[in-house]
């Protein structure tokens, strides 16, 4: 009797051991399968309750390890929650913060405010489960990773070369080609560089804030929200720019970026 509740314990407990492995997991997959396994344990609780105290006193033991394990399950269950509804917070808030400056950028360039649309939510939405999928190959035998850097080397090249026009073009064409690819991201940081060099602050401003969007923890986000923030500023858009610029501070502390942003904001006297 007692090898074979300590043997359900242990079952029952083991897949707590996978939500960190899984990466993959969403909270309310998590949160789900924590319902699931609570309720294997109050089935445990009854059986142990029905068949009695085994001698020795190994039940009352068993008993106690259950509520152990019950209360665990129920104050994770909490976390979890909580975190998801944070998370919630942070996603909606962070969204509609990047709708604000989308729609005072499209103001201050005189266009249709109509047509601004919603940017997506941050982080984008949750993918559907599908099997992985090899790179398509097109004519010639190479692949569309090969051609993807390819084509991002040479608008960078370009912009080095000081055509900038033709660099903001290419930049602008990589981003539709390859939406959502690994270096979107950053072609819409250097397409906001030309941009800038350009006179178009505003346009830049735009292009800076797709690269943040598009990627808030990759190598340019800090930097991207730090030229938006700057951009903001040049374009009269003071309590916009304060709190833009503030955020980078609060979003990458200590990251080179979040140092300039604070000199910025300094110049512009935000409070």
């Amino acid at each position: 009797m007692r090898a074979g509740v300590t043997a359900a314990i242990i079952l029952a407990v083991w897949p707590l051991a996978g939500f960190a492995q899984d990466r993959a997991q969403t909270l309310a997959d998590i949160r789900q399968e924590l319902t699931v396994l609570g309720g294997a344990v109050q089935g445990l609780r009854a059986e142990l309750s029905t068949t009695g105290p085994a001698s020795g006193g190994y039940g009352g033991a068993l008993l106690d390890r259950v509520d152990t394990i019950e209360a665990a399950l129920a104050q994770l269950t909490a976390k979890t929650e909580s975190l998801e509804f944070r998370l919630n917070q942070v996603v909606t808030d962070g969204t509609r913060r990047v709708n604000d400056i989308e729609f005072r950028l499209v103001e201050l360039e005189g266009g249709d405010l109509s047509q601004v649309g919603q940017a997506p939510p941050l982080g984008g939405t949750a993918p559907a489960t599908a099997p992985a999928v090899q790179p398509p190959v097109i004519p010639g035998g190479t692949s569309l990773a090969t051609n993807e850097q390819a084509d991002f080397d040479r608008a960078k090249e370009v912009l080095g070369q000081g055509d900038f026009r033709s660099a903001a073009d290419l930049f602008a064409t990589f981003a539709q080609t390859y939406t959502g690819g690994p270096l979107t991201a950053e072609a819409h940081f250097y397409r906001g560089e030309a941009l800038s060099q350009l006179g178009e602050t505003s346009e830049a401003a735009r292009a800076w804030l797709e690269a943040f969007s598009g990627d808030m923890t990759g190598a340019r986000a800090a930097e991207s929200l730090m030229k938006v923030g700057k951009a903001l500023g040049e374009l009269g858009q003071g309590p916009e720019a304060c709190v833009t610029l503030q955020e980078v501070g609060v979003r990458f502390p200590g990251d080179p970026a979040a140092v300039e942003a604070a000199n910025a904001a300094l110049g512009l006297g935000c409070q």
